[in-house]
């Protein structure tokens, strides 16, 4: 075919004499799942062209399957508009464009014209009024409509003549799919909306009525005024108060989310007239874009030769899942998939180049190291792997020896397999992993970036990143694991090469240097295979699961904020480490000695099963129940339970044993992992563990050292500050009753909050009915119990043995405690019914925490489930707060000119090193950010304290 004509199947025309058809394409929608859908691409000039190409090639196939005899594509002009005089919060949360997608959105209207479309936008307005005005004039003389687009917002302009068309489903959204969707018809969609608002564009709503509740109300009131005039014969208490405290905010926000048809059009209706392109223009358009692949497909690349290419393509046409609500998208492989392996060995700069080539054409590469060790700050670098597009990658062995011998001492020694040196390879691979034009996937990126980032493996600081196990964790926290072997059975149905299975097990296992280049080869070249396969599955999944900006603003931003203050470690006195062993290994003798005495013979306090034999057999204590294997069971809540009854000795063996366990943890432990070159301990954070989004920490593990003890504060005491600093501690003031203030929006608490006053006094005067000057600290210590039981779904006989009262005393505080709060009753409520309903619930922040077992059979792990629905916004609001600021912390500290290094985070709480000087200036900025990260109902408070040492600061 000749380079002057459009292939006839390419764009469809409509018939001469057809119905009038307007179709009308919310561009923005287009344009943002085309740039996160594609990986990095550049033209020679510099100019980013993802979003141009994946935009372009989405309209030229919508235009092979649609014809209409008008057709717009329309554009938001800018992000203020008349909806931000109305209310100044609309849509201010808002993130700014990337920048890299800035200089596209004029290429993306050059790509609308070259097609023969015409581009609609109207400066102050949004495109979603120019498409109510368009399509309700051309409903109105008679004309069909289809608006190219799943926006929730646009479904209220669904009615006779007009329809929406999901574009990824290619599924008509009509008023049955909006009743599906809002559970109204399309004209009282605005009405719930105004109630329900919306978090993701600030439409504030009324705070506790949701899309379900909305549409009950609206079903009965018959629409918004109606409802709010009956307002005062609302029954249910708090939904009352809400709407008459809120019923100008409602007002308001029906005003933001109701499309003005009466929008004053840019162009004429004629001006939208279809037409089909005229080919040298789009030819030429996607010439100078180096789109290479669109030309031969649109029959348009005839013998010519582009002019320009792009230095990076993609390798395919993005096929984008969407899910529905509340659910996540299984990746089926496709049939032609490439097979998974076999793979190169790279032992030469010679065989390495066309793979650094494949890179850069490609734009997006997986990456992986391996080591001979698990401490990344300790490892040796033993080779690396590159993947370049499925099936197609190689292993670069860099410190491989020779095959195990065979012991015969007389045979000359083996010598190593020909390899790269590591210096040879760092130099040919550095400028490719520090390329910003080339986007490099890893799993669990933080281990591979400390071990390359390291001076003796060549300081290479590989950007830009995308990490495979945290896309995975910001969609599906809780649901299953995201190690990258889970990962590939779930979604490319592909079970890889195991560690083992090349190693050996046990005494027969050999280390990874002595494994042979080809089963080295393909183990390691897999792994990165398989991340890069895995990117292209779940990274499209982002967006329509809502977690893009979680994982783009938060987790990944995490990765460079965790390495840093993994390699800065925090330094231990050891000396002060080993005086606290020496008294606790006296303290220990003491305790095993009066456990003997009231046993009335010798035993061996750290053995359950002569304790289990002392406590049941000898001493005939009630509540003994023997395991399977017919022991006496002693673990620690058996042991509470007979200590709460008065007897001392399970109090003295749960005392010893704690003694026990603080020095094997922290005493000894802790003196193992001082690094001798630095005398600092460096923890291992783990970012995808928890089901709640927090953190954990191992080698050491610092997160639960206790922190109410004295032998917690003693053990903290060992951590200390360089000569001429402090260590200071910033720790979130009871951020979980905050949220819960927040989250059931309880008027007295969130009272309590903004006046600064003990949260746990009021409680008490709350529910126990006192006087404030009346509260003692007993009724200030039940108060805080139930706070704090309340949040991990605590119930009356839990109460019951926390206070040491009857469970009948127990069930009328927690009575009194929900009449005062019903707020709280309903949030618990709804917590269930949702994770029931959806199998998780939701952080304040829009994090999915999938709930294990809510529906299952068994009443007491579905109980569990339960509690574990009630607990975890609060657990993963508190974890999203302080993730929050420790991303935005380092910026803040440098643009203040100051010096501090933050060292650890544990559960609430911030530690960091400062000068001597800085101590002020330090402090101030770090409860700026802490207290700013995020607007709540009531407000964030950081307590910081500072001293020569962990314990004295905290």
């Amino acid at each position: 075919m000749s380079g002057s004509a459009v292939s006839p199947d390419i764009l469809a025309e409509p018939a001469k004499e057809a119905e009038p058809h307007l179709i009308l394409v919310d561009g923005s929608g287009y344009i943002f799942r085309a740039f996160h859908a594609l990986p990095p691409m550049t033209r020679p000039d510099g100019v980013p062209v993802n979003a141009v190409f994946g935009f372009t090639n989405m309209l030229g196939q919508f235009l092979t399957k649609h014809a209409g005899t008008h057709m717009a594509v329309v554009f938001d002009a800018s992000r203020s508009t008349f909806r931000n005089q109305i209310y100044d919060q609309y849509k201010a949360h808002r993130p700014e464009a990337p920048p890299e997608l800035v200089p596209q959105f004029a290429l993306i209207r050059e790509a609308t014209a070259a097609f023969g479309v015409a581009s609609v936008e109207l400066d102050q307005y949004e495109a979603d009024d120019l498409i109510a005005a368009y399509a309700c004039a051309f409903a109105a003389n008679g004309g069909q409509v289809t608006i190219v687009s799943s926006d929730k917002d646009l479904m209220q302009l669904v009615r006779p003549g007009i329809q929406l068309l999901d574009p990824i489903k290619q599924k008509p959204i009509r008023e049955a799919e909006v009743f599906e969707k809002f559970g109204v018809t399309p004209d009282k969609v605005i009405d719930v909306q105004a109630l329900a608002g919306d978090s993701t564009d600030n439409v504030p709503g009324v705070p506790g009525i949701g899309i379900k509740t909305a549409a009950q109300l609206i079903n009965e009131y018959g629409d918004l005024e109606g409802l709010l005039t009956a307002a005062e014969q609302i029954k249910q208490p708090k939904r009352r108060e809400a709407l008459i405290a809120n019923a100008e905010l409602a007002r308001i926000s029906k005003k933001l989310v109701t499309l003005d048809c009466d929008t004053p059009v840019p162009q004429p209706i004629d001006a939208l007239l279809a037409r089909p392109p005229e080919p040298g223009r789009l030819a030429g358009f996607l010439r100078e874009q180096g789109f290479r692949s669109l030309l031969h497909r649109m029959g348009l690349d005839g013998d010519a030769t582009p002019d320009t290419a792009p230095t990076s393509r993609p390798r395919f046409v993005p096929q984008l899942p969407e899910s529905a609500p509340g659910t996540t998208t299984e990746i089926t492989p496709a049939a032609d998939e490439a097979a998974f392996g076999p793979y190169e060995t790279v032992v030469s700069a010679e065989a390495l180049a066309p793979f650094i080539a494949a890179a850069r054409e490609a734009g997006a590469m997986g990456l992986d190291t391996e080591t001979d060790a698990l401490d990344a700050l300790r490892a040796n670098l033993v080779g690396i792997s590159l993947a370049v597009g499925p099936g197609r990658a190689c292993y670069i062995p860099l410190r491989h020896g020779p095959l195990p011998g065979n012991g015969d001492m007389l045979q000359e020694a083996p010598a190593a397999p020909p390899q790269m040196s590591q210096d040879e390879a760092v130099a040919l691979l550095k400028p490719l992993l520090e390329d910003p034009s080339v986007m490099k996937v890893l799993h669990n990126a933080k281990y591979d970036l400390e071990v390359l980032g390291r001076p003796e493996h060549g300081g290479i600081l590989v950007s830009p990143v995308d990490d495979t196990m945290l896309i995975s964790y910001s969609m599906d926290a809780g649901r299953h694991g995201h190690g990258m072997d889970e990962l590939s059975l779930r979604h490319l149905g592909h079970k890889p090469i195991s560690f083992d299975e090349v190693t050996g097990t046990g005494r027969a296992r050999i280390p990874f240097t002595q494994v042979a280049l080809d089963k080295a080869t393909a183990y390691a070249a897999e792994d990165a295979d398989v991340t890069l396969r895995l990117w292209h599955a779940l990274k499209p999944r982002l967006r329509p699961n809502q977690a893009l900006a979680l994982y783009e603003q938060v987790e990944r931003r995490m990765v460079g904020v965790l390495r840093e203050m993994e390699l800065a470690g925090i330094k231990v006195d050891g000396a002060e480490l080993a005086r606290i062993g020496e008294d606790f290994s006296g303290r220990m003798v003491v305790l095993e000695k009066e456990a003997q005495d009231l046993a009335g013979r010798p035993f061996n306090v750290g053995s359950p099963k002569q304790l289990g034999e002392i406590l049941f057999d000898e001493m005939k204590l009630p509540g003994g129940k023997r395991g399977k294997a017919g022991a006496w069971g002693t673990d620690a809540a058996v042991l509470e339970d007979l200590a709460s009854r008065g007897h001392e000795l399970p109090r003295k063996v749960l005392d010893w044993r704690q003694l026990a366990k603080l020095k094997s943890t922290y005493v000894e432990a802790l003196s193992a992992q001082i690094d001798p070159r630095d005398r600092r301990v460096h923890t291992d954070f783990a970012m995808a563990i928890t089901s709640t989004g927090r953190l954990s920490s191992s080698e050491p593990n610092l997160q639960n050292i206790p922190i109410r003890s004295e032998e917690g504060a003693r053990i903290r005491r060992a951590f200390i500050a360089e000569p001429g600093h402090v260590l200071l501690a910033a720790d979130y003031s009871q951020i979980e009753l905050r949220l819960l203030a927040h989250l059931a929006d309880v008027p007295s608490l969130r009272e309590a909050f903004e006046k600064g006053e003990d949260i746990h006094s009021r409680t008490a005067s709350d529910i126990f009915g006192l006087a404030p000057d009346k509260v003692d600290k007993e009724a200030r210590r039940r108060a805080k119990t139930v706070n704090f039981g309340i949040i991990y779904g605590m119930s009356s006989f839990g109460l019951a043995s926390r206070l040491g009262i009857p469970a009948a005393e127990a069930r009328a505080i927690i009575d009194a405690y929900f009449s005062r709060y019903p707020g709280i009753l309903e949030e618990m409520e709804r917590l269930k019914s949702e994770a029931r309903e959806k199998g998780y619930v939701m952080t304040p922040f829009g994090r999915k925490l999938w709930i294990d077992g809510i529906q299952a059979k068994e009443q007491a792990r579905r109980g569990n489930a339960e509690r574990a629905a009630i607990n975890a916004p609060f657990q993963g609001g508190a974890a999203e707060i302080i993730k929050r600021a420790m991303v935005r912390m380092p910026l803040a500290l440098r643009e203040a000119g100051l010096s501090a290094r933050m060292l650890l985070q544990v559960h609430d709480e911030l530690l960091f090193e400062v000068p001597d000087s800085e101590i002020e200036a330090t402090s101030e900025v770090v409860r700026q950010v802490m207290e700013s990260v995020a607007e709540l109902r009531v407000p964030l408070k950081a307590e910081i304290g500072h001293g020569p040492n962990w314990g004295v600061a905290h």
